[in-house]
């Protein structure tokens, strides 16, 4: 049986239609949840965000314009809702997850954490402008064109931001000792 898309399924959503909404809801729980926790290093803040997403969507199916991906405006909820939580509790977080290593042994997991961890901590010291476009680019794997949906802003800035951000992801690398 074929999968239905997301814009029929938002179209069902605004009819009323709960079971497309759960559809929605278990397509795009994981990597909502993801962004947010990218965004906000807290499993705990990243499920309220995610929670208040998902809300916002059903409370706002009517916004949603068919004619744009679902994928990209949920992404643009997300991302917003994110930044609405940093500013409201501006704090930062110590690394909460360790990254996967692949294979080596000890050794190379305690690398592959360590450098998650500088990566993280250095990720949390940029403006969460700049933020966002890395863990669209870098971790969530969006081209510069979906980048550029979901915020809204033209490819250049979108290169321009990613750009810079990475300048600055180095220099803080660079001073915590990381090469």
């Amino acid at each position: 049986m074929n999968r239905p898309d997301d814009k029929t399924l938002m179209k069902r959503c605004s009819s009323g239609d709960r079971q497309a909404f759960e559809a929605l809801l278990a397509r795009y729980q994981k990597p909502v949840y993801n962004a947010a926790f990218r965004m906000l290093h807290s499993p705990d803040d990243a499920r309220d965000v995610t929670q208040t997403v998902f809300l916002k969507v059903f409370e706002h199916i009517d916004q949603y314009d068919p004619h744009r991906r679902f994928f990209s405006w949920i992404y643009r909820i997300t991302l917003n809702e994110s930044i609405n939580w940093l500013k409201r509790n501006s704090r930062l977080d110590p690394l909460a997850e360790t990254v996967a290593a692949d294979g080596g042994g000890p050794e190379a997991e305690a690398g592959n954490q360590q450098l998650g961890e500088d990566m993280q901590a250095a990720l949390m010291t940029i403006s969460p402008g700049y933020r966002q476009v890395v863990i669209l680019k870098h971790v969530l794997g969006c081209s510069y064109r979906e980048i550029s949906e979901i915020l809204e802003i033209p490819e250049k800035t979108v290169k321009s931001r990613l750009y810079s951000a990475r300048q600055l992801l180095r220099d803080k690398l660079t001073e915590r000792g990381v090469h």
